[in-house]
């Protein structure tokens, strides 16, 4: 194993090992702010949010670290254009367009609302099917995913030498925008109601298997395990390094982080319901006061439910004529959107009604900008280490031109992702290039570090390197609860899975209930690119262990005495 190894360098005078030399971290504060830019991430912003408000190794992880590069980098691309558009004024999404001559699209826009309408047509132009790509590849979106691309490769290019100083601004801004967010939610009409529904447990869920499961996945995707870039982060550490106290203090930064940027969103959204809550009540007083001859200001929010039980009282064929809107707080607090819907839809239309909403819309998108980046360094880095570790390029490819091919074959696969139907394939990468193969890799490092490497073994690396023996509460989660954990969500994965139909929600104007979205199912060959999805990386687990054993077996070794192993 590598830890092994390193150690059996770290204390040898051979040539070799003296001969590889790597880079190094400038100091241990640049370590830990690159481990937590990783691990804090998009998903800590909109997933972990989400979650409250719905319920109250190896070539393994180099893909599955290259398929999540594809998704993050994708959520760059459109959230450039959302800055961009954020110097506007009055702000693209507020209003519909005016002037627009096709018809179709202004009543598309009348019928859902302006962020709706500037999301799904203006930034996406999404298709009614995802077997259906229009006009092609969206220029516009594949402009900003060029310049998203060509800013990561510049802080990139030189691996922990480049982006290591890049990660000072990127990890720590976040921050000061959130608290910035803090400070302005918790002013605006309605953020405590957000608070308490934030606050507020619902129980009865907690019987419901797949709220466990989505706990649990929530962990992967916001400590970014098993992509193998954290991996990637500590081999750059000297041998003599505390790995224990990193571990402990990345967890609990993405925690509190998780918490922390929930406070701002939530007193955010609650804002959101408030004001959607007023429109409703405006809308059925302008009704009530018109049928009834009332003299304006009589009916206000305060007294409109009396009013409104009077009138039943008297008038209930007058009051059920009127189709009066059904105006409940609670309900629209409900109305949760995960990734992308909560940051271009559901964040956005809290924005427009913000004082100065330019001011937030270019903070907002800024900070989303930053996180991805500091995100997207651990996922290349999960790439290119392995790369250069393994030396499948010769000496004489320069890091930078390696770094370059993965920027560029990342960028060409992306494509995808840039046409009519692209939001689609996202959602599609999005849950099955990552949560399923991450469990999968997670075991099987697990297994492979606990019993075929040797749990003793193990714990002499950690010995030599912390000073110090992991205690019993180490020794009884890596053998038994973590397996069993990861082994039970797996199971539970695949069977809730197989529960339903594959399907997905399609924005059609034409369905008879839009703007609500129309399920569809997916058509066999997307199942099979689903299914594949999920194989691709996890396959070369076993295939690698096929490979070792033959060479064990035939009595092939490995040439020289390379510092790391997979």
């Amino acid at each position: 194993m590598a830890a092994g190894r390193v150690r059996a360098c770290a204390v040898s005078d051979d040539n070799e090992c003296q001969e590889e030399k790597r880079a190094k971290w400038d100091n241990k504060l640049q370590y830990v702010l690159s481990c937590t830019g990783f691990a804090v991430g998009l998903g800590n912003v909109w997933r972990f949010p989400y979650l409250c408000q719905t319920y109250g190794g190896g070539i393994a992880a180099m893909l599955t670290s290259f398929q999540q590069g594809l998704f993050y980098n994708t959520i760059l691309a459109w959230t450039l254009w959302y800055f961009f558009h954020s110097f506007e004024e009055p702000l693209p999404w507020k209003n519909c367009p005016l002037n627009n001559n096709q018809t179709a699209f202004v009543k598309e826009c009348e019928q859902s609302t302006s962020v709706d309408y500037f999301w799904y047509r203006e930034t996406l132009n999404i298709s009614p099917d995802m077997n259906m790509n229009g006009s092609g590849l969206q220029w516009w979106i594949v402009l900003c995913l060029i310049a998203a691309w060509l800013i990561l490769y510049i802080c990139i290019l030189r691996g922990i030498e480049s982006f290591g100083k890049v990660i000072y601004f990127t990890a720590i801004f976040p921050y000061l925008v959130l608290l910035i967010l803090l400070v302005q939610g918790l002013t605006l009409p309605g953020a405590i109601d957000g608070l308490i529904y934030l606050i507020t447990p619902e129980l009865t869920v907690l019987n419901q298997p797949r709220v466990w499961l989505d706990a649990a996945t929530q962990i992967f995707f916001s400590l970014s395990l098993g992509y193998g870039g954290l991996i990637a982060f500590s081999s750059y550490n000297s041998v003599k390094n505390d790995c224990e106290v990193d571990a402990v203090t990345v967890a609990v930064i993405n925690s509190f982080t998780s918490i922390f940027a929930s406070i701002p969103i939530f007193s955010i959204l609650g804002f959101k319901a408030t004001m959607a809550y007023w429109d409703c009540l405006d809308k059925n007083i302008l009704l009530i006061t018109n049928e009834f001859d009332i003299q304006d200001g009589n009916i206000t929010k305060e007294n409109y439910d009396g009013w409104l039980n009077d009138l039943n009282a008297t008038h209930s064929d007058r009051i059920l004529f009127l189709n009066l809107k059904n105006c409940d707080l609670q309900n629209l607090l409900k109305q949760g959107a995960s990734g992308t819907g909560l940051v271009f839809i559901a964040f956005t239309e809290a924005i427009v009604r913000m004082p100065v909403p330019q001011l937030w819309a270019i903070l907002f998108f800024f900070m989303l900008f930053s996180l991805g980046l500091s995100s997207m360094f651990g996922n290349i880095e999960g790439i290119l280490t392995p790369l250069l570790d393994l030396k499948v390029f010769p000496k004489c490819v320069p890091k930078e031109m390696i770094a370059a091919v993965i920027c560029l074959v990342s960028f060409l696969i992306a494509l995808i992702f840039t046409t009519a139907s692209g939001n689609y394939w996202l959602a599609i990468f999005d849950k099955y290039a990552s949560a399923f193969p991450l469990l999968i890799i997670a075991f099987f490092e697990l297994i492979g570090i606990i019993y075929i490497y040797g749990i003793n073994r193990f714990c002499d690396d950690l010995e030599f390197m912390t000073g110090r023996r992991p205690n019993l509460y180490w020794h009884m989660t890596w053998r038994f609860i973590s397996p069993l954990l990861l082994f039970a969500i797996f199971v539970a994965f695949v069977a809730i899975e197989e529960q339903h139909q594959l399907s997905y929600g399609a924005w059609n104007p034409n369905y008879v209930d839009f703007p609500k979205k129309e399920e569809k199912e997916y058509t066999g060959w997307v199942i099979f690119v689903c299914v594949f999805l999920v194989t691709f990386p996890t396959v070369f687990i076993p295939l690698t262990a096929l490979h070792q054993l033959i060479r064990s077996k035939f009595g092939v070794c490995y040439q020289g005495n390379p510092t790391i192993e997979l």
